[in-house]
Protein backbone atom coordinates (compact mmCIF):
# COMPACT_ATOMS: atom_id res chain seq x y z
CA UNK A 1 0.00 0.00 0.00
CA UNK A 2 1.40 3.42 -0.94
CA UNK A 3 1.91 6.11 1.67
CA UNK A 4 -0.87 8.18 0.11
CA UNK A 5 -3.44 5.38 0.28
CA UNK A 6 -2.30 4.60 3.81
CA UNK A 7 -2.70 8.21 4.88
CA UNK A 8 -6.11 8.48 3.21
CA UNK A 9 -7.36 5.36 5.02
CA UNK A 10 -6.20 6.58 8.45
CA UNK A 11 -7.40 10.14 7.92
CA UNK A 12 -10.83 8.97 6.83
CA UNK A 13 -11.24 7.02 10.09
CA UNK A 14 -9.93 9.95 12.14
CA UNK A 15 -12.29 12.36 10.40
CA UNK A 16 -15.29 10.13 11.06
CA UNK A 17 -14.32 9.85 14.74
CA UNK A 18 -13.89 13.60 15.20
CA UNK A 19 -17.09 14.46 13.34
CA UNK A 20 -18.98 12.84 16.21
CA UNK A 21 -17.96 15.77 18.43
CA UNK A 22 -19.02 18.78 16.40
CA UNK A 23 -18.96 21.11 19.38
CA UNK A 24 -15.18 20.92 18.94
CA UNK A 25 -15.66 22.89 15.72
CA UNK A 26 -17.17 25.77 17.69
CA UNK A 27 -14.28 25.66 20.16
CA UNK A 28 -11.73 25.62 17.35
CA UNK A 29 -13.45 28.50 15.56
CA UNK A 30 -13.32 30.53 18.76
CA UNK A 31 -9.62 29.77 19.26
CA UNK A 32 -8.80 30.59 15.65
CA UNK A 33 -10.67 33.90 15.81
CA UNK A 34 -8.85 34.80 19.05
CA UNK A 35 -5.50 34.07 17.38
CA UNK A 36 -6.53 36.12 14.34
CA UNK A 37 -7.71 39.05 16.46
CA UNK A 38 -4.50 38.99 18.51
CA UNK A 39 -2.39 39.08 15.35
CA UNK A 40 -4.40 41.92 13.81
CA UNK A 41 -4.19 43.97 17.00
CA UNK A 42 -0.43 43.44 17.05
CA UNK A 43 -0.14 44.66 13.45
CA UNK A 44 -2.31 47.67 14.21
CA UNK A 45 -0.13 48.65 17.16
CA UNK A 46 3.06 48.34 15.10
CA UNK A 47 1.76 50.47 12.23
CA UNK A 48 0.55 53.20 14.53
CA UNK A 49 4.24 53.94 15.11
CA UNK A 50 5.78 53.31 11.68
CA UNK A 51 4.99 52.87 8.00
CA UNK A 52 7.02 49.66 7.67
CA UNK A 53 8.83 47.13 9.85
CA UNK A 54 12.37 46.38 8.68
CA UNK A 55 11.22 47.12 5.14
CA UNK A 56 8.02 45.02 5.35
CA UNK A 57 4.77 46.86 4.61
CA UNK A 58 1.44 46.20 6.30
CA UNK A 59 0.09 43.92 3.50
CA UNK A 60 3.37 41.98 3.47
CA UNK A 61 3.24 41.44 7.23
CA UNK A 62 -0.40 40.42 6.87
CA UNK A 63 0.82 37.77 4.41
CA UNK A 64 3.35 36.58 7.01
CA UNK A 65 0.57 36.27 9.56
CA UNK A 66 -1.56 34.30 7.08
CA UNK A 67 1.26 31.85 6.36
CA UNK A 68 1.96 31.54 10.10
CA UNK A 69 -1.67 30.60 10.79
CA UNK A 70 -1.83 28.27 7.78
CA UNK A 71 1.39 26.41 8.63
CA UNK A 72 0.39 26.27 12.30
CA UNK A 73 -2.85 24.58 11.27
CA UNK A 74 -0.93 21.99 9.23
CA UNK A 75 1.41 21.30 12.13
CA UNK A 76 -1.39 20.88 14.67
CA UNK A 77 -3.60 18.88 12.31
CA UNK A 78 -1.03 16.36 11.09
CA UNK A 79 2.51 16.67 12.42
CA UNK A 80 2.03 17.25 16.15
CA UNK A 81 -0.67 14.62 16.82
CA UNK A 82 1.32 11.92 15.03
CA UNK A 83 4.49 12.76 16.93
CA UNK A 84 2.61 12.76 20.24
CA UNK A 85 1.10 9.37 19.45
CA UNK A 86 4.54 8.03 18.55
CA UNK A 87 5.88 9.19 21.92
CA UNK A 88 3.02 7.46 23.71
CA UNK A 89 3.42 4.24 21.72
CA UNK A 90 7.12 3.98 22.51
CA UNK A 91 6.55 4.68 26.20
CA UNK A 92 3.72 2.11 26.43
CA UNK A 93 5.32 -0.55 24.26
CA UNK A 94 2.65 -0.21 21.54
CA UNK A 95 5.27 0.70 18.96
CA UNK A 96 5.72 -3.07 18.46
CA UNK A 97 2.55 -3.07 16.34
CA UNK A 98 4.00 -0.48 13.97
CA UNK A 99 7.15 -2.53 13.48
CA UNK A 100 5.31 -5.71 12.48
CA UNK A 101 3.11 -4.00 9.89
CA UNK A 102 4.07 -4.59 6.21
CA UNK A 103 4.80 -0.88 5.70
CA UNK A 104 7.62 1.43 6.65
CA UNK A 105 7.29 2.19 10.37
CA UNK A 106 8.28 5.84 9.97
CA UNK A 107 5.68 6.39 7.25
CA UNK A 108 3.00 4.65 9.33
CA UNK A 109 3.89 6.64 12.44
CA UNK A 110 3.65 9.88 10.46
CA UNK A 111 0.14 9.53 9.00
CA UNK A 112 -2.00 7.75 11.59
CA UNK A 113 -3.53 10.85 13.16
CA UNK A 114 -5.51 13.77 11.77
CA UNK A 115 -7.09 16.52 13.87
CA UNK A 116 -9.68 17.59 11.34
CA UNK A 117 -10.94 20.64 13.26
CA UNK A 118 -7.43 22.15 13.14
CA UNK A 119 -8.05 22.58 9.42
CA UNK A 120 -10.00 25.69 10.51
CA UNK A 121 -6.62 27.36 11.15
CA UNK A 122 -5.49 26.39 7.66
CA UNK A 123 -8.62 27.99 6.15
CA UNK A 124 -8.33 31.12 8.29
CA UNK A 125 -4.67 31.46 7.35
CA UNK A 126 -5.50 31.03 3.67
CA UNK A 127 -8.20 33.71 3.95
CA UNK A 128 -5.81 36.16 5.63
CA UNK A 129 -3.22 35.43 2.95
CA UNK A 130 -5.80 36.07 0.22
CA UNK A 131 -6.68 39.45 1.75
CA UNK A 132 -2.97 40.32 1.92
CA UNK A 133 -2.50 39.41 -1.75
CA UNK A 134 -5.40 41.69 -2.72
CA UNK A 135 -3.84 44.54 -0.74
CA UNK A 136 -0.39 44.10 -2.29
CA UNK A 137 0.44 46.66 -4.94
CA UNK A 138 2.14 44.16 -7.23
CA UNK A 139 0.09 41.53 -9.05
CA UNK A 140 0.78 37.96 -7.92
CA UNK A 141 1.35 35.83 -11.01
CA UNK A 142 1.17 32.10 -11.58
CA UNK A 143 4.93 31.70 -11.27
CA UNK A 144 4.98 33.53 -7.96
CA UNK A 145 2.12 31.39 -6.64
CA UNK A 146 3.95 28.25 -7.75
CA UNK A 147 7.09 29.26 -5.90
CA UNK A 148 4.93 29.91 -2.84
CA UNK A 149 3.52 26.37 -2.97
CA UNK A 150 7.00 24.89 -3.38
CA UNK A 151 8.36 26.97 -0.48
CA UNK A 152 5.38 25.98 1.68
CA UNK A 153 5.93 22.27 0.99
CA UNK A 154 9.65 22.57 1.73
CA UNK A 155 8.86 24.42 4.95
CA UNK A 156 6.37 21.75 6.03
CA UNK A 157 8.92 18.99 5.31
CA UNK A 158 11.54 20.87 7.34
CA UNK A 159 9.18 21.23 10.30
CA UNK A 160 8.13 17.56 10.07
CA UNK A 161 11.75 16.42 10.00
CA UNK A 162 12.62 18.66 12.94
CA UNK A 163 9.69 17.26 14.94
CA UNK A 164 10.68 13.69 14.06
CA UNK A 165 14.27 14.25 15.20
CA UNK A 166 13.04 15.58 18.55
CA UNK A 167 10.39 12.89 18.96
CA UNK A 168 12.84 10.07 18.19
CA UNK A 169 14.60 11.09 21.37
CA UNK A 170 11.90 9.09 23.19
CA UNK A 171 13.86 5.95 22.30
CA UNK A 172 16.55 7.18 24.72
CA UNK A 173 14.73 9.61 27.04
CA UNK A 174 11.33 8.48 28.32
CA UNK A 175 9.72 11.77 29.31
CA UNK A 176 10.08 14.34 26.52
CA UNK A 177 6.50 15.63 26.32
CA UNK A 178 7.70 19.16 27.08
CA UNK A 179 9.00 19.47 23.54
CA UNK A 180 5.43 20.28 22.50
CA UNK A 181 5.27 23.39 24.68
CA UNK A 182 8.86 24.28 23.76
CA UNK A 183 8.18 24.14 20.04
CA UNK A 184 4.91 26.07 20.28
CA UNK A 185 6.68 28.83 22.19
CA UNK A 186 9.43 29.11 19.59
CA UNK A 187 6.97 28.88 16.69
CA UNK A 188 5.18 32.02 17.90
CA UNK A 189 8.25 33.98 16.88
CA UNK A 190 7.29 33.15 13.29
CA UNK A 191 4.48 35.70 13.45
CA UNK A 192 7.08 38.19 12.25
CA UNK A 193 9.74 37.90 9.52
CA UNK A 194 12.94 36.50 11.01
CA UNK A 195 14.85 39.42 9.52
CA UNK A 196 13.55 41.76 12.24
CA UNK A 197 15.28 39.78 14.99
CA UNK A 198 18.89 40.17 16.17
CA UNK A 199 21.43 37.94 14.36
CA UNK A 200 21.71 35.31 17.11
CA UNK A 201 17.94 34.79 17.26
CA UNK A 202 17.63 34.94 13.48
CA UNK A 203 20.19 32.17 13.19
CA UNK A 204 18.37 30.04 15.75
CA UNK A 205 15.03 30.44 14.00
CA UNK A 206 16.65 29.55 10.69
CA UNK A 207 19.04 26.68 11.38
CA UNK A 208 18.16 25.33 14.85
CA UNK A 209 14.37 25.49 14.63
CA UNK A 210 13.43 25.96 10.93
CA UNK A 211 10.69 28.53 11.54
CA UNK A 212 12.18 30.82 8.90
CA UNK A 213 11.78 28.17 6.20
CA UNK A 214 8.26 27.32 7.38
CA UNK A 215 6.88 30.88 7.48
CA UNK A 216 9.19 33.65 6.31
CA UNK A 217 10.41 32.00 3.10
CA UNK A 218 6.88 31.16 1.80
CA UNK A 219 5.87 34.72 2.70
CA UNK A 220 8.81 36.05 0.71
CA UNK A 221 7.70 33.94 -2.24
CA UNK A 222 4.18 35.37 -2.14
CA UNK A 223 5.34 38.97 -1.73
CA UNK A 224 8.00 38.83 -4.44
CA UNK A 225 10.94 39.01 -2.02
CA UNK A 226 12.23 35.47 -2.55
CA UNK A 227 15.62 35.07 -4.23
CA UNK A 228 16.88 31.95 -6.03
CA UNK A 229 19.60 31.62 -3.41
CA UNK A 230 17.07 31.52 -0.57
CA UNK A 231 14.96 28.95 -2.40
CA UNK A 232 18.03 26.79 -3.01
CA UNK A 233 18.90 27.06 0.68
CA UNK A 234 15.36 26.08 1.67
CA UNK A 235 15.59 23.03 -0.60
CA UNK A 236 18.97 22.06 0.82
CA UNK A 237 17.80 22.44 4.42
CA UNK A 238 14.65 20.39 3.79
CA UNK A 239 16.58 17.56 2.13
CA UNK A 240 19.28 17.67 4.80
CA UNK A 241 16.81 17.59 7.68
CA UNK A 242 14.91 14.70 6.09
CA UNK A 243 18.16 12.73 5.73
CA UNK A 244 19.15 13.44 9.34
CA UNK A 245 15.67 12.56 10.58
CA UNK A 246 15.78 9.26 8.72
CA UNK A 247 19.19 8.45 10.17
CA UNK A 248 18.16 9.30 13.71
CA UNK A 249 14.96 7.28 13.24
CA UNK A 250 16.91 4.17 12.25
CA UNK A 251 19.20 4.55 15.26
CA UNK A 252 16.19 4.94 17.53
CA UNK A 253 14.40 1.88 16.14
CA UNK A 254 17.53 -0.20 16.75
CA UNK A 255 17.56 1.16 20.31
CA UNK A 256 13.92 0.21 20.91
CA UNK A 257 13.59 -2.87 23.12
CA UNK A 258 9.89 -3.63 22.69
CA UNK A 259 7.07 -4.14 25.20
CA UNK A 260 8.61 -7.30 26.59
CA UNK A 261 12.03 -5.78 27.23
Amino acid sequence: MSIFRLAAAHWRVNALNELQYRVNLVVQLFQSLIALATGLIGLSLVFRQTDDLAGWSRPELLAVMGVHLLMGGIIQAVVQPNMQRLMGDVQNGLFDYSLVKPVDAQALSSVRELRIWQVVDVLVGAAVLAVAVVQLDARVGVGQALWFVVALVLGALSIYSFWLILTTGVFWIIRIENIVELFQGVYQAGRWPVGIYPPWLRGGLTFLVPVAFAVTVPSEAMTGRLTPQTMALAFGVAVGLMAVARGVWRLGVRRYGGASA
